[in-house]
C-alpha cells in the first residue's frame, strides 16, 4: 500500500492548486483524476476573466501550465477511480480501481458535472447530437444549425463560440432575459449568427440515430413547436461529484459540501476545495483559491498531528 503525507481527489483547478502549494510545501502528494487533468475549465475555449491570462487564456493551455507547475514541485499523479475512503482513523484510508493508499490528509476536489434536461431522447441521441461541451464538439457542427440551453454565463459564452464553427445557433431559455453578465449578453445580443427562443424549454430531441430537431415548449402558453437543428448543447447548471462522501459530510441541499474557510469539512484531516463546495461562485479563479487554502490547512494539520 503506497503511502503519501496528501492525497488530492480530483486534477481540476481546485486539485491542481492544492497539489502546488502542498508539494511546495514539501508534503508527499498525490492527486488521483479519474479522467482527465484540468476538470471542467480544460472543455472550456476562453478563460479572459482569470488573472494573468491575457496569453493563450484557453482552458486547456492554463490548465495545462498547472498540470506542470505542481509536478515541477513533486507531486505525483496517476488516472484512477477513488472508491472508497475510509475516514475513522488519523491515517486515511483510499481504495481505487487500481489500487490502495494512505495518506495523513486527503483533499476532497471532486468538482461538478453538467446537468441534464432530463427529456426525451437526450440520452439515446448523447453524443450523436447532443453534447456538454462546446469545445469538445463545437467543429462537428461546421456549417450546421444547432440549439444551446441554457441562460447563464456558460451557455452564453459557449453559444458565441459556436458561432466559429455553425451557421446558426438558437439560444433556447426557459426565461424572457438572459441571466449571463452584461458583457456576455451584449456579445450574444450582438452576433448576427445567434437568434434566441424566449420562455421556452426544450420538451423531447428526436432523430433517427443523429439528431434531427427539438420539440419546444413555452412555459407560459404550453405551445408545442417542432424546431429543426443538427445538435443540442446542454449548460443548464451542474451537479456535484460528492456520492463519496455521501453522509458522511455536511452538504447543502444541492449535495454541494459544507466547509468552513480553512476549507475543513468537519472530519479532521479532511478537505474540500472548488465546484464539489457550496459557495457563492464557482470560477477557476476561486477553485485555485479553495486549493490554495486547503493544502496550506493540510500542512499546518500535518505538521501538529504527526509531527
Amino acid at each position: 500500500m503506497e503511502k503519501f503525507d496528501c492525497i488530492i481527489i480530483g486534477g481540476g483547478p481546485s486539485g491542481l492548486s492544492a497539489a502546488l502549494y502542498a508539494s511546495r510545501g514539501k508534503l508527499n502528494t498525490l492527486v488521483i483524476e479519474k479522467k482527465e487533468f484540468g476538470g471542467q475549465a480544460a472543455t472550456t475555449d476562453e478563460l479572459e476573466n482569470y488573472p494573468g491570462s491575457m496569453e493563450q487564456p484557453t482552458g486547456p493551455k492554463i490548465t495545462e501550465r498547472m498540470h506542470e507547475q505542481a509536478a515541477s514541485f513533486g507531486t505525483s499523479f496517476v488516472v484512477d477511480e477513488v472508491l472508497d475512503i475510509d475516514t475513522s482513523a488519523d491515517i486515511k484510508r483510499l481504495k481505487t480501481k487500481k489500487s490502495e493508499y494512505e495518506a495523513k490528509a486527503v483533499i476532497f476536489a471532486g468538482g461538478a458535472q453538467p446537468k441534464k434536461i432530463g427529456c426525451p431522447g437526450e440520452d439515446e441521441l448523447r453524443g450523436k447530437g447532443v453534447s456538454y461541451c462546446a469545445t469538445c464538439d463545437a467543429d462537428f457542427f461546421t456549417d450546421l444549425e444547432v440549439v444551446v440551453v441554457g441562460g447563464g454565463d456558460s451557455a452564453i459564452k459557449e453559444a458565441v463560440y459556436l458561432t466559429k464553427f455553425a451557421s446558426k445557433v438558437t439560444v433556447v431559455h426557459r426565461r424572457d432575459q438572459l441571466r449571463a453578465d452584461k458583457i456576455n449578453q451584449e456579445r450574444a445580443f450582438a452576433n448576427p449568427k445567434i437568434s434566441f427562443a424566449w420562455n421556452s424549454v426544450v420538451d423531447r430531441i428526436e432523430g433517427n440515430g443523429l439528431v434531427e430537431k427539438v420539440i419546444l415548449r413555452n412555459v407560459k402558453t404550453n405551445e408545442l413547436t417542432d424546431y429543426r437543428t443538427d445538435g443540442v448543447f446542454v449548460f443548464v447548471g451542474t451537479d456535484p461529484q460528492t456520492d463519496i462522501l455521501k453522509d458522511r459530510v455536511q452538504t447543502d441541499k444541492s449535495g454541494y459540501i459544507i466547509t468552513n474557510d480553512e476549507m475543513e469539512t468537519g472530519i479532521e484531516g479532511v478537505y474540500a476545495a472548488g465546484d464539489c463546495r457550496s459557495k457563492r461562485l464557482r470560477q477557476v479563479i476561486t477553485a485555485a483559491a479553495d486549493g490554495a487554502i486547503a493544502a496550506t490547512a493540510a500542512i499546518e494539520y500535518i505538521g501538529k498531528k504527526f509531527e
